[in-house]
């Protein structure tokens, strides 16, 4: 899983470079790169960013993984991931959180009202859930954003892809496949070279390169 930026950072070489980050390990970096640029709007000194398979509404997005079938493959799995990194580092929780409470928790709904609530102070799972979700944000967004889903993603039902809201949106585009799940895209009988998602990965940032003089004019359009 990566979450893509393109940063201008001032260089006494070029003038002007670009930084690609990756992070491989968040799954929710996707949401939080939304929720930064819907925050920092004109001032995040980024000229474009790439989202791949976002959640664009966590309580939609429970209410998919609490399904029977999605809660067996996926969601069992997710919380129960989330209990033994409370339970490796217990100590440093257990001052803010009733860890053997936590510890009973068997969704990531259940994690989040016993554990994520209580650390960051919400009162509700639901206030915390529309607090992260982008969905109703992408009105702050000004920064050039690609976003690319599946319609068939348990993780965001399609009903939850906002289609109509960026229809209007002049910075945001929206790429929405019949198939793909969440972050696989896979192609071919054999999938196992290049898939839908790199080669959507690739063009992008060739595009960023090819065309960076004209994102920073629509940044610098936007913060005038």
């Amino acid at each position: 899983m990566c979450c893509i930026l393109c940063k201008r950072l001032q260089s006494r070489a070029t003038g002007q470079l670009f930084l690609i980050t990756e992070d491989l390990e968040v799954q929710s970096c996707w949401m939080i790169l939304l929720n930064y640029l819907a925050k920092t709007r004109t001032k995040s000194d980024l000229l474009a960013a790439l989202t791949l398979s976002i959640c664009w509404n966590s309580i939609e997005s429970t209410i998919s993984l609490e399904k029977p079938l999605n809660h067996f493959l996926f969601n069992s799995y997710l919380a129960s991931s989330l209990r033994n990194t409370i339970s490796r580092h217990r100590k440093a929780v257990e001052s803010k959180v009733d860890v053997d409470f936590v510890l009973k928790a068997r969704s990531v709904r259940e994690f989040d009202e016993r554990c994520t609530c209580v650390m960051f102070g919400y009162n509700t799972y639901q206030e915390y859930y529309h607090d992260a979700s982008p969905y109703y944000k992408l009105s702050d967004i000004l920064v050039p954003v690609l976003c690319l889903n599946a319609a068939d993603d348990p993780f965001a039902p399609s009903h939850t892809i906002p289609v109509d809201t960026v229809r209007s949106h002049p910075n945001i585009a929206l790429l929405v496949t019949s198939h793909g799940g969440h972050i696989g895209f896979l192609e071919g009988m054999f999938p196992r070279h290049r898939n839908y998602m790199d080669r959507v990965l690739a063009q992008f940032i060739t595009a960023v390169f090819e065309h960076r003089d004209e994102l920073e004019d629509v940044c610098k359009h936007f913060s005038s």
